[in-house]
């Protein structure tokens, strides 16, 4: 039966939420609503009563897409609600910190992209997945990605009907480089001779910088090469890296001013060098990260580079064997940039260490706050809150704090 509602807020994952709780998509708080209440969620809600801060979504493939969750509303009201995420985790932990004006990545800025592709009947679909399906829709156009990856898309509707079985889906990463486009396929057809001629002739045809196929790289045209301040890194495939040029420079900045003179520091979640690298310019920097293959890149980029201080990269799970706080003594500063979990236990160590000044990054508000609770619980000053937004008109924030010891 069709009822009435009003949106009174924002769920996490972008829906508006009306009391109930009742779910409804792509909906803004003070809107009346009305539809078929299924489980507590309105499928197909009809707009009775719009708000001020809805607009028409400018892309064509919004009804269809899953891409983006909020392109229906403003740039403001997008932005303000990101930074009420932040507070709101932060304040549910008592902490009230200064926040700095959000940053906000442009348009079509998006430098990686994982899109789905599989074969139809009238050729290759490529796109993202819509709401809540398994149905891949086709984008020929979008907000987010870089102009880049949308002129690759018939290549890779190419490669999709080369290497993808007739009732299988390919997850296809997309990294825009200096160099071209570093793709990474997995959920292929399964690798032999006669595929990876195939590929590799596709390689030079579609002028790609690299090739990796279901984890095996296929071939190398050029270098995909990443640049992290004055360093060049090749990243290894599939391998982690800000979403937007412009938001991990607004990341740098943030790090940059916490460490400030600090004459040694160690950046814990280190990847292939975001942060180690430009910091190395004027500081003595230890990289630990988990995964070999990115340390192995970071190296080698530092001793190609000139003009860098001493850097020094360890493989270490900081999950399961964290550096605890007698191995952090030697550091004037840390970074840590974990993964959506958290670092729970090496925040642990962290708040018992003596280090004066910590930076940390993170892309999850609900345990960046719950670390930065242990740290302030230690004795640490939460100073201010840089909110990040390289994920334009999605529910993901981003943020880099500081954190002092006197």
């Amino acid at each position: 039966m069709t009822q009435t509602y009003v949106i009174e807020r924002l769920g996490h994952l972008g829906d508006g939420v009306a009391p109930g709780p009742v779910f409804a998509p792509r909906c803004l708080p003070g809107e009346e609503i009305s539809g078929d209440n299924v489980d507590g969620r309105i499928v197909a809600p009809r707009i009775v009563t719009p708000s001020p801060d809805r607009v028409k979504a400018p892309c064509p493939h919004y009804n269809a897409c899953g891409g983006c969750a909020l392109l229906h509303a403003t740039d403001q009201f997008v932005a303000d609600w990101k930074v009420s995420v932040v507070k709101s985790a932060l304040d549910a932990h008592d902490l009230m910190p200064e926040f700095r004006p959000i940053i906000t990545s442009p348009a079509r800025s998006r430098r990686r992209a994982v899109l789905s592709g599989k074969r139809g009947k009238k050729g290759a679909i490529v796109g993202f997945h819509g709401r809540r399906s398994d149905t891949i829709s086709q984008i020929t156009n979008c907000q987010l990605v870089h102009s880049d990856i949308l002129a690759a898309l018939p290549a890779l509707g190419a490669l999709t009907m080369l290497g993808a079985s007739r009732k299988g889906e390919l997850s296809i990463n997309v990294v825009q480089s200096i160099a071209g486009l570093d793709v990474s396929v997995t959920e292929g057809k399964p690798f032999d001779r006669g595929l990876e001629t195939d590929l590799a002739q596709a390689l030079h045809e579609f002028g790609f910088a690299r090739l990796t196929w279901n984890g095996e790289k296929i071939a190398t045209e050029t270098p995909p090469i990443q640049m992290f301040g004055s360093t060049a890194v090749v990243p290894p495939p599939g391998a982690f890296l800000q979403a937007t040029r412009e938001g991990e420079a607004a990341l740098l900045d943030g790090v940059r001013e916490v460490v400030g003179s600090a004459r040694s520091v160690i950046d814990l979640f280190a990847g292939c060098g975001t942060f180690t690298l430009p910091l190395a310019q004027a500081a003595e920097v230890h990289a630990v990260e988990g995964h070999a293959a990115m340390t192995d890149a970071l190296s080698l980029g530092w001793r190609q580079a000139q003009g860098l201080r001493h850097v020094s990269a360890e493989v270490r799970d900081l999950f399961r064997n964290p550096l605890m706080a007698e191995d952090l003594a030697r550091f004037d500063a840390a970074v840590i940039d974990p993964p959506r979990a958290g670092a729970e236990a090496q925040i642990k160590h962290l708040a018992a260490s003596e280090i004066k000044r910590i930076a940390m990054v993170s892309c999850n508000a609900q345990t960046f706050a719950r670390d930065a609770k242990t740290l302030v619980d230690a004795g640490y000053q939460l100073d201010w809150v840089q909110v990040v937004d390289q994920f334009r008109w999605s529910t993901h924030t981003e943020q880099v704090a500081s954190f002092t010891k006197a």
